[in-house]
């Protein structure tokens, strides 16, 4: 069975970078061979200067069925994962996580891997016509790409468990409800509004953003303590670029500040 199906595109447009689930014909089933490709893109969000935000959506009808499992089977027996590989950033947000800001653009089904994925970015904008389940109980496996652990975190421990344990499916709006997306919006806009979400952040100074995405990370990540004794030596760091200046100077002047990451 070849693993070498589907791939992901990637457009740059301005300061974003579009990565977008394309095989359509197998409703965005999740291959090997997307995953490294995904690796790849979202590595290259991470690294690329120019780059300040994300979008990540699904080609056709739906965003994604979640792992095309026959082509995953083996390495789930063995104790693998599609986590990152030679310093590649983990689209799951586990070890190496992206600095940049994602925004996810869900539409149609929305199971499993989709749902962890959305989990794992940042802001999650989801089309009306949204099918969610996190269904691994029915196939004999547990959710490992970070669902038991965010799905908590944003719904609370009820929810959660409502959802993961009795492996049901449900709507945008119950999916809003518990916290999971951050707006709805009618089917066939959602990628519209998630590009217009990553230009307003792509506005503002990319040095701030990326810092305030890592003060977040590290609360979740390593505690309360640690985050506040970050605040000052970050704040310092950042007083030192230009951008800083540009900030200050706008208002002065009171016009929008251009800001070049530095």
């Amino acid at each position: 069975m070849s693993e070498d199906e589907g791939t992901i595109s990637v457009e740059k447009r301005d300061h974003l970078l579009l990565i977008g689930f394309n095989r359509p014909a197998k409703y965005n089933g999740y291959t090997p061979k997307m995953a490294r490709e995904l690796l790849a893109a979202i590595t290259r969000l991470d690294e690329e200067d120019d780059l300040r935000c994300g979008v990540i959506f699904g080609h056709g009808d739906h965003f994604t069925a979640g792992l095309d499992l026959p082509k995953w089977t083996e390495r789930m027996e063995q104790g693998g994962s599609g986590g990152s590989q030679n310093g590649a950033i983990d689209p799951m947000g586990f070890g190496r996580a992206c600095r940049k800001p994602i925004v996810i653009a869900v539409h149609g089904i929305t199971f499993t891997l989709g749902i962890e994925l959305a989990l794992a970015g940042d802001i999650v904008i989801a089309a009306d016509d949204c099918r969610f389940s996190q269904l691994e109980p029915k196939r004999a496996i547990h959710a490992t790409g970070g669902a038991t652990i965010r799905f908590v975190e944003r719904g609370g421990w009820g929810n959660a468990m409502y959802h993961l344990l009795t492996a049901d499916e449900f709507d945008a709006a119950e999916a809003y409800r518990i916290g999971l997306v951050q707006e709805v919006v009618p089917a066939g806009t959602q990628l519209d509004r998630a590009i217009e979400i990553a230009e307003q952040i792509a506005a503002l100074a990319p040095l701030a953003v990326q810092e305030t995405k890592a003060s977040s990370r590290r609360f979740i990540v390593e505690g309360f303590d640690a985050c506040v004794a970050a605040f000052g030596p970050t704040q310092k760091r950042l007083m030192a670029s230009e951008d800083a200046k540009e900030g200050v100077q706008s208002f002065i002047e009171r016009r929008t500040a251009v800001f070049k990451g530095r």
